[in-house]
């Protein structure tokens, strides 16, 4: 993927877009004269179920963002395919057919979904791809910046490894699903970090994102390079890590390596108290997802401005360049931040974190 324009303020583990004015934009439908009013439909479809965050986050906050921009007339039409790209395309071409205003798309498989583009931009819906880049005539793209958050984990993974590393210490890389364009620049980020940093023993690319799958990998790699010779684990996601854990605890480790993961679910943060896994990155979802609405009630309501503001950046897909987007910014989240990102930020509240099972590890942390 090609970016451009794209204003950043960064730290090794951070960034912020406060300087760059594409959130908290200001704008209403006087921007421009509308092509719809406040009654609108905005199709949302979202790929799977295994990560607890589309359910959890991302639907109701679209769905709220969504009512709060229309004055409570708009709708959210919502379908959810379990990763299934043939369910996908059939959620799609309801949605066509029942002529939603414009379309939020996160793609199962980013490349089979093209024609179903394809025939939204005929039906004259705009598609807008939420969290992962699909293929053909989109609108818009809002996602996080992928290739930042690899270099973040495998970052995290070298600090972790401490000073006597060498090109010789072995790790395997557990990465996302192959029909996931941000699968491919979470692994092409950590792998700059990594390579000519230590030895990427085996790699694998986890069919689904599901956890029993990296599971399954995981206790082939071991088998084959040697438990005891697996220095630390890249996992692209925090399911992925849990299945990880599983497979190396099933080989009897009892002092974990370092294993990284992605999406700050509750089950992983709880792991990152315990120190059974290392990190994991915080993205903000309610971020993401209010601008994404956002994006999508100013499309279709012809708020030209507004949408302009919030699409400063440009990226490319295979099929299609210079696509207005927006790049929200990413955190490392370990032991020492989680009060100030997931509990700060509202994602979960430090009794969910510190329930009784974890209490006395919050309480070695400090978190309390």
């Amino acid at each position: 993927m090609r970016r451009t324009a794209i204003c950043l303020a960064a730290s090794s583990m951070a960034l912020s877009l406060s300087a760059c004015g594409a959130l908290g934009v200001t704008g209403d439908s006087a921007d421009a004269s509308p092509t719809k009013g406040d009654d609108i439909t905005v199709g949302l479809l979202l790929p799977e179920k295994a990560n607890t965050r589309y359910d959890k986050f991302d639907h109701p906050i679209i769905r709220a963002k969504v009512a709060e921009l229309t004055d409570n007339k708009g709708e959210v039409a919502y379908a959810n395919a379990d990763a299934s790209a043939a369910t996908q395309s059939t959620q799609m071409q309801k949605m066509i057919a029942d002529q939603v205003d414009v379309i939020l798309l996160d793609a199962v498989d980013s490349k089979a979904i093209a024609a179903d583009v394809e025939k939204a931009k005929e039906a004259g819906i705009p598609v807008i791809a939420y969290d992962r880049l699909a293929e053909g005539p989109i609108d818009a793209y809002i996602s996080f910046d992928n290739e930042l958050v690899g270099e973040v984990q495998g970052r995290s993974l070298i600090a972790a490894l401490g000073a006597d590393i060498d090109t010789s210490t072995k790790i395997v890389m557990m990465n996302g699903s192959p029909t996931d364009p941000n699968a491919k620049q979470f692994k092409a980020g950590a792998t700059s970090e990594l390579n000519g940093q230590v030895t990427i023993a085996k790699s694998y690319d986890t069919k689904d994102w599901k956890p029993e799958n990296a599971q399954a990998n995981m206790a082939e790699a071991i088998e084959e390079i040697g438990v005891n010779n697996i220095a630390a684990v890249y996992s692209a996601n925090d399911g992925m890590a849990g299945g990880v854990i599983k497979a190396l605890e099933a080989a009897g480790v009892t002092e974990l390596p370092p294993i990284t993961g992605q999406d700050a679910e509750l089950d992983a943060v709880q792991r990152i108290v315990t120190g059974e896994q290392y990190m994991s990155v915080y993205k903000s979802y309610p971020e993401e997802a209010e601008a994404a609405a956002e994006m999508a009630v100013a499309k279709v309501q012809g708020q030209d401005i507004k949408f302009d503001s919030l699409t400063a950046d440009r990226v490319d897909s295979p099929t299609t360049k210079d696509i207005p987007a927006q790049l929200v910014p990413v955190v490392a989240l370990t032991q020492e931040n989680i009060k100030d990102t997931v509990i700060n930020d509202g994602i979960y509240k430090l009794s969910e974190i510190c329930a009784a099972k974890y209490e006395s590890a919050c309480e070695e942390i400090g978190l309390k």
